[in-house]
C-alpha cells in the first residue's frame, strides 16, 4: 500500500462531514453515508494492517514537502491495529445510534465523522505539534456529542468535560512548546532518545501528564466517570473507544520513541498503573446506576493498558496492547447494551428495573457475555488479557502491580454482577416502598434487534478473541517488538 493513501484516512471523513453539514439532505442518505464512510475506513484500515504486519513503517510526507516542514503521516502494526480498532467501535455505535434519537439529529453524522477524523490523524501523524491539532479536532465535535446527547445532568458534565480537557490540551501545548525550545524539533523521528537530557525529560514528562490526565489516569481520573454516564450511552461508548485509547496511544509511543523505555521512570509508571486499577473499580462498587458502574470499570481498565507500557518491554508491552484490544471491545458492547435498556426502559438505576433477561434474552446473554470478559473470566478475551498482563509484571518481578491485577478482576466481577442480578434477574415489578417504573416492565416494548445486534457481535468478538486468540497475540507481539525497537520507525518518519 502506498503512503500517499495516508492523509485520504483523514481527508475522507473530513470532506464527508463537510458535505453532510452543508448540503440538505434527507435522513437515510445522511445515515448511509455516515454508514458508507466508516465502513470503506475499516476496510482501508485493515488493508494497512495486512501491509505493515512485517514489521514495515509506511510515510508520507503531505505535499512532498521537505522534511521538517512537511506534515509526516506513518503507520505501524500497533497504529494500524489502534485504526482497525477504533472504526469497528465507531461503527458498531453508529449501527445503534441510528436506530435511537441520537441518530436523527442532523449534525450527529457531521460530528462523528470529524470525531473520527480527528483519531485518524492522531493515530498517523509522526509529529508531536499535530498530534496536538488532532486531538483537539477530536475534541471540537466532542464538546457537542456530550453536551446535546443524555439525560438533565448533560450540561453541567459537559461544562466539566471542556474545563478539564482545555486544561490538559493547555498543559499539552505547554509541553510541546517546550520540547521543541530545547530540541528545535517536534518531529517524533528526530526526537528519538532525546529525554535523555534531563530537561527535555521533564519538558516530555509536561506531555505525558496531559496525555494522563486524557486518558482518565490516577489522580485525575473523577472527570471520566462524571461525564461519561451524563451523556448517551451511544456517545459514553464511543467516547470510551476513541478518547481515552487515544491517550493511552500516545503514552505509549512517546515513551517509547523520547525515553527510549528509561527504565529510571517506570516505577512511577507501576504505581499510576496499580492505582488507577484499584480505585477504579472500588469506585464502580458504590454506585448504583449502571452507566456509572461502567464507567468506573473503564477506569480501572486504563490501569491496566497503562501497566503494559510500565513493564516496558516486548512481554509487557504486548500484553497492554492486547488488553487494550479486548477493553475496547468489551467496554463498548456493555456500554450499549445497557443503552438498550435505557433506551426501551427509561432507566439505568439498578432498584428500578429487574427481570429484563428473562423479557429479552439475546440481551441479557450479550451483557453477562461482556461482563465474564470485563471480569477476565475464561474462555473470553478478558481472561487471555489479564493472565498475559499478570504474567509480563510477574516476569518483571512487580509482584504488587500483579496481584492488584488479580484481586481488581474479582471486585469488577462482583460490580458487573450487580448490574446482572438488580437489572437483567431480578423481579419484574417492585414491592411497595422501592421506586417505581411509570408502568410494570411486562407492559412496556421489547428492545428492538437493531439495538441488541451492535454489542452481540461485539461480545461474540470478544469470545473469538479469548478462543482463538493467539493470532492477535502473535499480532501484538509483533506490534510491541516494533514499538520497543525504534529503528525502523525513526528511519522512516526522521526529518530530512
Amino acid at each position: 500500500m502506498t503512503g500517499v493513501l495516508l492523509p485520504l484516512t483523514v481527508a475522507v471523513p473530513l470532506l464527508a462531514a463537510a458535505m453532510l453539514a452543508t448540503v440538505g439532505t434527507a435522513r437515510f442518505p445522511r445515515r448511509a453515508v455516515l454508514v458508507v464512510v466508516l465502513a470503506g475506513l475499516l476496510a482501508s484500515n485493515a488493508s494497512l494492517v495486512g501491509a505493515v504486519r512485517g514489521g514495515r513503517v509506511i510515510e508520507h510526507d503531505v505535499g512532498s514537502w521537505p522534511g521538517g516542514i512537511a506534515i509526516t503521516f506513518a503507520v505501524d502494526l500497533f497504529s494500524a491495529l489502534m485504526l482497525v480498532l477504533t472504526a469497528l467501535v465507531t461503527l458498531s455505535c453508529v449501527a445503534v445510534a441510528v436506530a435511537t434519537e441520537v441518530g436523527r439529529n442532523r449534525y450527529f453524522p457531521s460530528l462523528v465523522l470529524v470525531l473520527y477524523a480527528g483519531v485518524c490523524g492522531a493515530l498517523l501523524t509522526a509529529d508531536l505539534f499535530n498530534l496536538f491539532v488532532f486531538v483537539e479536532v477530536m475534541l471540537a465535535p466532542s464538546y457537542v456529542l456530550i453536551s446535546v446527547f443524555g439525560g438533565r445532568s448533560r450540561i453541567a458534565a459537559g461544562r466539566l468535560y471542556v474545563v478539564v480537557n482545555l486544561l490538559a490540551s493547555t498543559v499539552l501545548l505547554a509541553g510541546i512548546a517546550a520540547v521543541y525550545g530545547l530540541v528545535g524539533t517536534v518531529n517524533l523521528g528526530d526526537l528519538a532518545g532525546a529525554a535523555r537530557s534531563p530537561a527535555v525529560a521533564l519538558a516530555a514528562g509536561i506531555v505525558l501528564v496531559a496525555f494522563l490526565v486524557k486518558a482518565a489516569a490516577f489522580p485525575v481520573y473523577g472527570w471520566l466517570p462524571n461525564t461519561y454516564s451524563a451523556t448517551s450511552p451511544v456517545v459514553a461508548a464511543l467516547f470510551s473507544g476513541l478518547h481515552t485509547k487515544v491517550g493511552v496511544y500516545a503514552i505509549y509511543r512517546i515513551y517509547a520513541l523520547l525515553y527510549d523505555g528509561e527504565p529510571r521512570y517506570l516505577a512511577l509508571l507501576v504505581t499510576i498503573a496499580t492505582i488507577t486499577m484499584a480505585v477504579g473499580v472500588l469506585g464502580a462498587v458504590g454506585e448504583h446506576t449502571a452507566g456509572t458502574i461502567l464507567t468506573f470499570n473503564m477506569v480501572s481498565g486504563i490501569g491496566y493498558v497503562l501497566l503494559g507500557v510500565a513493564l516496558f518491554g516486548p512481554v509487557g508491552t504486548s500484553a497492554g496492547m492486547f488488553y487494550l484490544a479486548h477493553h475496547m471491545v468489551v467496554m463498548a458492547s456493555l456500554l450499549l447494551a445497557t443503552g438498550a435498556v435505557l433506551a426501551t426502559y427509561g432507566s439505568q438505576h439498578l432498584d428500578q428495573l429487574g427481570g429484563v433477561a428473562r423479557r429479552e434474552p439475546l440481551l441479557g446473554v450479550t451483557f453477562i457475555g461482556a461482563a465474564f470478559s470485563l471480569a477476565g473470566v475464561p474462555p473470553f478475551s478478558g481472561f487471555v488479557a489479564k493472565f498475559a498482563v499478570i504474567r509480563a509484571a510477574v516476569i518483571e518481578g512487580q509482584y504488587i502491580a500483579a496481584v492488584t491485577a488479580l484481586v481488581v478482576g474479582f471486585v469488577a466481577l462482583a460490580s458487573v454482577l450487580k448490574i446482572w442480578r438488580n437489572v437483567f434477574w431480578g423481579r419484574m415489578a417492585r414491592e411497595e416502598g422501592e421506586r417505581k417504573r411509570s408502568m410494570p416492565l411486562a407492559e412496556m416494548p421489547r428492545v428492538r434487534r437493531a439495538l441488541v445486534l451492535p454489542p452481540l457481535l461485539l461480545t461474540l468478538l470478544s469470545l473469538a478473541m479469548g478462543v482463538g486468540g493467539e493470532p492477535l497475540l502473535a499480532m501484538t507481539e509483533r506490534a510491541a517488538t516494533g514499538l520497543v525497537d525504534t529503528q525502523r520507525y525513526v528511519a522512516e518518519v526522521a526529518g530530512r
